[in-house]
């Protein structure tokens, strides 16, 4: 028992050590140890070690991961020196470079952001189940630091409701190019030894017969097969969706067919984690229930049409924990048409009111009318008129007594669109008053809170200094929930509160952090950390506050489970289950479904690129605890058994195999274009695209680009399209153009005479460009 009381004094002292002040760095250590104690988060990064993997610069991930295990260790130092992060966020920002002070809510949106951006994973549509190769080897090359996301266009604060945060996706034209086929054969058509390794001597005849072969079929968009009698399953042509821009995300309720947005993991709550899950070759023997693994002989399209990489839609540990959807709708006051738009936001910036707008927010005359239009005066319905008067009297000699429901309140109010901020309805075709509000449609597990404090003018900047009372428990946001939110938890208790001291120009962050294993209050001042009473911290100058929900049932199940792994009975069967899901019910007011599709592909089996590193995707769990858990949340699927999938495989192989004809056949077909003496016509690609498909073909992203996108590089004059001048582009020839567009598709089509004088030395300048690209292949 002495044993057991020293390991729980250990653990009740993490998480309690300092950060140096390594040159006017208060406002990067305020934010840190404000996040190191949300604890979905810091028990992602210490319990699931081995899911932080990224091949993006500067690998700010990694870095974090040691600050949290440096800070929570058990062996507890008085402080931490940050060095390795602080220059990561420098090599991203050039903002925070240097020692001057900067903005603790704009580092933690960097920080957050970079996070995102390179622990995110795709997520697999609906259409993606029958096993698209684009979405399941996401993790072979993860390059593609252009590619947005779900929550991939870079997180933002919602400032207001105006304008969408974070799209879940982003629609991408069609390629509308035809794809090389499987249904004619040229005489003349080269076999695929030929193509991929021709013989010296076979080079220069064939170099003739190729060139005819690729016009031809562009010319005549011939179905051709340029590689012929491969050797694979069956192949499902790509859909390309055709979604709208912004949609919702409801990780409570994904259909088993879908990876929901879960990750995150704790210790095994079985003691069968020490078990070492066994990865079998081959998946179950059923041909019925496993037809799609049956090896068949036939010819398949070499180069399919592909789905955009910019239509993928993406989560990671920090959108799973921080993101919101706020509903907006806006209505005409001369048709009375309703426009709905879907708004994911990461934080919410709230205003400060002032007299005035308290006074119109607390009068029983605005929440009248607040009600009436279904907007948020129910945040007041319990206050009287005497409170209200009383408050009102108060003010006048302590100043406004602004609470954080007050800024809720504000945020959420009713605005008049009107003069210069009138609406464009596109029924009337006209700018037209309006009236825009606000809901919440999904609230996040962790909400993060900044109050508009500074006020940026052109010559000098303010700050508001007033004081905002919160609550440390119980803050309420069900007044402000859209009538078809699906979350049954809306209250949040505090975390963390960063507190800014001094003015605008001048002062210095200290953090306010509840620590999670004692539920004691301390304060991080840089290196020092202190423990403080409950009403340090509610007189405190808030600046960005981090609520958690709160719900007792989530403790009370966790506690059911601990108490059936701890029966030790004996069963027949283990379970496999996603170490993130279990992370999030450790942690999460609502876990939502069971979510194992992180370690599966879509065909059930584990991918290939994932085999390796099993052992940090799974927990293993006794038969009763899975037949718990499996009841209380649902989801799945189950799984028992692990195998690396055969025709994940056998995709990734495929994939390889494209990779390395287009490569080949673009490099001579560059080749000869360049020894060419005179180009009558000169074809402009743009580079951005083709930078893009140089880091699929050399391996580095694993995402097939989109359609040839020369929108940026072309002009439009009297009706001929021109290369715009000192465009970012490269010249090509006509066999090349032909054969990138025969796969891709896209346009428009670029092209220069080379007979001008000025246009050749573009033109030499411009292949440059492409044979540096390809000078290391």
């Amino acid at each position: 028992m002495d044993m057991e009381t020293e390991e729980e004094d250990d653990i009740r002292a993490r998480g309690l050590t300092g950060l140096k002040n390594i040159g006017n760095t208060c406002y990067m250590n305020a934010a840190l140890q404000a996040l190191s104690n949300c604890p979905p988060l810091t028990q992602f990064f210490m319990e699931c070690g081995g899911l932080v993997r990224t091949d993006k610069k500067p690998a700010l991930c990694k870095s974090y991961q040691k600050l949290v295990v440096d800070l929570w260790h058990k062996s507890r130092p008085s402080y931490v020196v940050p060095t390795n992060l602080f220059q990561g966020i420098k090599a991203i920002n050039p903002m925070f470079r240097g020692y001057s002070q900067q903005d603790s809510q704009e580092f933690l949106r960097c920080l957050m952001d970079q996070l995102h951006e390179e622990l995110k994973e795709a997520l697999l549509e609906p259409d993606d189940q029958n096993g698209s190769v684009v979405a399941m080897d996401e993790g072979l090359g993860e390059d593609s630091s252009d590619s947005r996301s779900q929550s991939d266009n870079d997180f933002q604060s919602c400032e207001s409701c105006g304008s969408s945060e974070r799209a879940d996706s982003e629609a991408a034209g069609d390629p509308g190019a035809a794809s090389v086929g499987v249904e004619g054969q040229c005489p003349d058509e080269p076999n695929e030894a030929e193509l991929l390794i021709p013989d010296e001597a076979q080079a220069n005849r064939q170099w003739q017969k190729e060139k005819n072969l690729i016009n031809d079929l562009y010319r005549a968009g011939s179905q051709t097969d340029l590689d012929k009698d491969v050797d694979t399953a069956s192949e499902p042509t790509p859909i390309i969706s055709s979604q709208g821009a912004i949609k919702s995300r409801n990780t409570e309720g994904c259909p088993e067919s879908q990876i929901t947005t879960g990750i995150t993991r704790p210790h095994s709550p079985s003691p069968a984690d020490a078990m070492l899950p066994k990865i079998s070759s081959s998946p179950p023997k059923s041909a019925a229930v496993w037809p799609s693994l049956t090896t068949t002989h036939k010819k398949v399209p070499l180069f399919a049409p592909t789905k955009s990489k910019h239509q993928r839609k993406y989560r990671s540990v920090i959108s799973d924990i921080f993101d919101g959807t706020i509903v907006s709708s806006v209505q005409c006051l001369t048709c009375d048409r309703v426009s709905v738009t879907l708004e994911n936001f990461q934080d919410i910036s709230l205003p400060i009111p002032g007299k005035e707008d308290l006074a119109k927010l607390h009068s029983s005359s605005h929440q009248t009318a607040l009600v009436k239009v279904g907007s948020c005066g129910e945040a007041y319905a319990p206050q009287g008129w005497i409170a209200f008067v009383m408050e009102y009297i108060k003010s006048w000699f302590w100043g406004p007594v602004v609470t954080l429901q007050d800024c809720l309140a504000a945020f959420f109010a009713r605005d008049e669109l009107k003069g210069d901020n009138m609406y464009s309805c596109e029924k009337c075709k006209k700018l037209r008053n309006g009236v825009k509000f606000c809901k919440v449609q999904s609230l996040p597990e962790i909400l993060c809170i900044h109050l508009k404090r500074f006020r940026h003018e052109l010559m000098f900047s303010t700050k508001i200094s007033t004081h905002v009372s919160f609550p440390l428990e119980g803050l309420d946001l069900q007044p402000f929930l859209a009538k078809d939110c699906a979350a049954q938890t809306s209250t949040y208790d505090l975390l963390s509160v960063i507190c800014h001291h001094g003015t605008a120009s001048s002062g210095h962050y200290i953090a306010y952090c509840r620590n999670d294993t004692n539920n004691l209050w301390y304060e991080f001042d840089d290196q020092s950390v202190t423990e403080v009473s409950e009403s340090c911290v509610q007189n405190a100058e808030a600046y960005v506050l981090f609520y958690k929900k709160s719900n007792e049932e989530a403790v009370k199940e966790r506690r059911r489970v601990n108490s059936l792994v701890s029966m030790m009975e004996p069963s027949l069967l283990q379970f496999y289950v996603s170490r993130q899901w279990l992370n999030k019910f450790r942690t999460f007011a609502e876990p939502g479904p069971i979510s194992n599709n992180d370690f599966l592909c879509a065909h059930g089996g584990v991918p290939p690129h994932k085999a390796s590193y099993i052992d940090d995707l799974v927990v293993m769990l006794p038969q009763n605890v899975w037949d718990h858990l499996y009841s209380r949340y649902g989801g799945g699927p189950a799984v028992n058994h692990l195998y690396v999938c055969h025709t994940c495989q056998m995709e990734i192989e495929k994939l390889e195999k494209r990779r390395k004809n287009e490569l080949d056949i673009f490099v001579r077909l560059n080749k000869a274009f360049q020894e060419e003496k005179s180009a009558v016509v000169i074809y402009c690609i743009s580079m951005q695209w083709f930078r893009e498909w140089e880091s699929f073909v050399k391996g580095k992203d694993s995402e097939v680009p989109g359609p040839i996108d020369n929108s940026k590089i072309a002009v439009n004059k009297n009706g001929h399209i021109t290369l715009k001048q000192g465009a970012d582009s490269g010249q090509i020839s006509e066999e090349t153009w032909n054969f990138l567009h025969s796969i891709y598709g896209g346009g428009p089509v670029v092209t220069m005479r080379s007979s001008v004088g000025h246009q050749e030395t573009d033109a030499s300048q411009a292949e440059e460009k492409i044979e540096v690209e390809t000078r290391t292949v």
